[in-house]
């Protein structure tokens, strides 16, 4: 063995023995007649020190140690002098005499400090990925990930789950996002694609008579990149036969508040229970459909009230057919000309044409729409609004899907300015009742609200012919602070009506048994009724371990541009690679 112990398993009750200890210097201090040497593993740290009385050579040798060199010390543990602990480590009660050094490998002046959380470059930290994960930040989230892993699968275990691998390379079956595409070089022509997600392999897991499945799946997307996606991810996937929508929600309630009072216990869950919305009620009073319940504010529909007001905008808006919302601030009255223009932009980048406003004064209503506002409009407003003195009241009038977006970004940053988005409190829901389609403006044609496999509810089935955008779908999606952490649903197990909605979703009975014929022809050897869920777990971790984006969890992300500047890909490979593959690359001019 190259160490007798780790650096952070050292205690009072160590003293007098002989160790060996292997790590990383971390931080070097000379004191003249002592030096002293923080050495660092994954464990923690410990105290080092060189004392020329022991051994001039050795001394000379800690003379030249510097950070990040990589050694191996022997030596004898001893109490450390009486006003000299540090109750900041857990070793801070003892030192380690050395009496042997050997250098196990140098290193050259790291881009960044190691010891410190100094403010680096994003890009320079994934550049040198593997010096980020030595520092304090990082080491702790990928052991909290990797914790949180470990007992969800003892969790999902303990249910009844099989955890039960699935393809990385499957058949192209376009379901939403973009694939990734393998080309087989044994079938010139042909293709494998990564998968989106196990969607339809775990609903053939369900026919094949595994009633609790579980995975944790790795899954790929080639879409935009955000700060809470990446194009490869991992998502706990779960799948349940002979169960209903309350099943499904039921266990996965019980997991999640177990896994945060055991690994993030400094969060206050808010409510236990979980609360519950439907996805209506979500998009009118918070403007998204994964509302951060941690606050009140909500948005307030005033389209019947000001249809035919004086104000154009107001009057236009409701008169296409869109939608006017206001928001309520207590406490806004306080607010600059800068503030309220930098909310206008916001407005502006989610789609809206602007932000009109009314300040509620000790004195006055500032507002500069106040001129085409009767009195009675105005009443209107504090009495459905609620305003007072000293609020401030933001409106938005456009379509509902853009009114929606705005007035519930505008929610969120006023509650940022007045800090009720209390990160130690988790407000986790679920968001229930969604559409089963939404209506693609570019295509003039509905789409699938999350994927063509989840269950419409059955009193809504008779409207599939007459309706079908009024249809409701058996689908939840779990949210924790304003973001969507899993979602789920109900799925088909009947092939007419899986038929159906591919029919509604204008998918050719030939093109359906290209891309789906499999699980069509699955469901005609008794399908269980079934339904699942899946879990973003980056997200979840982010979550807990209170990052700004899911990059800081995940141990060798890509950047924003999904580059990989670690390892400098995507890159060109050899001609004679490509054309084995059969492929013609041809790149588009610029």
């Amino acid at each position: 063995m190259m160490r007798t112990n780790t650096c952070n398993e050292l205690n009072e009750s160590h003293k007098g023995r002989e160790v060996t200890l292997c790590g990383w210097v971390h931080r070097r201090r000379d004191h003249g007649n002592l030096i002293f040497i923080d050495l660092r593993d994954r464990y923690g740290l410990t105290q080092v020190v060189s004392d020329p009385a022991v051994s001039e050579e050795l001394h000379a040798q800690f003379d030249k140690l510097r950070p990040e060199y990589v050694i191996q010390i022997k030596g004898n543990v001893r109490k450390r002098p009486e006003g000299m602990t540090n109750k900041n480590m857990e070793s801070g009660g003892i030192e380690v005499l050395c009496r042997e050094l050997n250098v196990l490998n140098e290193s050259i002046v790291p881009p960044f400090e190691i010891d410190q959380d100094k403010e680096v470059s994003e890009e320079m930290r994934l550049k040198f990925r593997y010096l980020d994960l030595r520092r304090e930040r990082m080491k702790s989230n990928m052991i909290l990930r990797h914790k949180l892993i470990k007992r969800l699968r003892d969790l999902m275990d303990e249910r009844g789950f099989l955890e039960i691998e699935t393809p990385i390379m499957i058949k192209g079956t376009p379901e939403g996002s973009r694939e990734y595409m393998v080309p087989s070089r044994l079938y010139p022509g042909n293709f494998y694609v990564l998968p989106q997600s196990p969607q339809q392999l775990k609903q053939l897991l369900m026919v094949a008579g595994f009633d609790r499945y579980f995975q944790i799946a790795r899954c790929f997307r080639d879409e935009d990149q955000r700060g809470d996606r990446q194009p490869e991810f991992t998502q706990l996937d779960m799948e349940m036969s002979f169960v209903q929508e309350e099943d499904v929600m039921n266990v996965n309630e019980e997991i999640m508040i177990k896994l945060t009072e055991e690994l993030a216990p400094n969060k206050k869950i808010m409510s236990k229970p979980f609360g519950r919305i439907t996805w209506q009620r979500a998009m009118d009073e918070f403007g998204v459909d994964k509302p951060d319940m941690r606050f009140g504010m909500p948005i307030t529909d005033l389209t019947e009230e000001l249809k035919s007001c004086g104000f154009k905008v107001f009057s236009d808006a409701a008169g296409s057919g869109g939608k006017i919302r206001a928001l309520r601030v207590e406490g806004g009255a306080s607010y600059t000309r800068r503030e309220i223009d930098e909310l206008t932009e916001t407005a502006r980048a989610y789609g809206g044409k602007g932000l009109a406003y009314m300040q509620f004064t000790e004195s006055e209503i500032k507002s500069p729409i106040l001129k085409f506002l009767n009195d009675g409009d105005v009443n209107v407003i504090k009495e459905k609004t609620g305003a007072q003195t000293g609020d401030i009241v933001f409106f938005g009038a456009d379509k509902f899907v853009t009114v929606c977006a705005v007035m519930g970004q505008v929610r969120l940053i006023c509650g940022d300015k007045a800090g009720v988005r209390d990160p130690n409190i988790f407000a986790f829901c679920w968001v229930t009742d969604w559409p089963l389609f939404s209506w693609n403006e570019d295509d003039q044609r509905l789409n699938a609200e999350h994927h063509p496999f989840t269950a419409p509810f059955d009193e809504d089935i008779k409207l599939l012919d007459s309706s079908p955008e009024s249809v409701r779908a058996k689908a939840y999606d779990l949210v924790l602070n304003g973001s969507e952490i899993g979602g789920g649903s109900i799925r088909i197990h009947d092939r007419k009506l899986q038929s159906k909605i591919f029919d509604i979703l204008k998918i050719s009975s030939e093109d359906a048994e290209r891309r789906f014929g499999h699980l069509l022809k699955a469901f005609e050897y008794g399908a269980p009724p079934h339904g699942g869920i899946a879990w973003g777990l980056d997200r979840v971790v982010m979550i807990f371990r209170d990052e700004p984006n899911i990059r800081e969890v995940i141990a060798f992300p890509k950047d924003q541009k999904a580059r990989d500047l670690l390892l400098n890909s995507p890159s060109p490979l050899p001609d004679e690679q490509v054309a084995e593959a059969h492929i013609a690359v041809k790149i588009p001019k610029t």
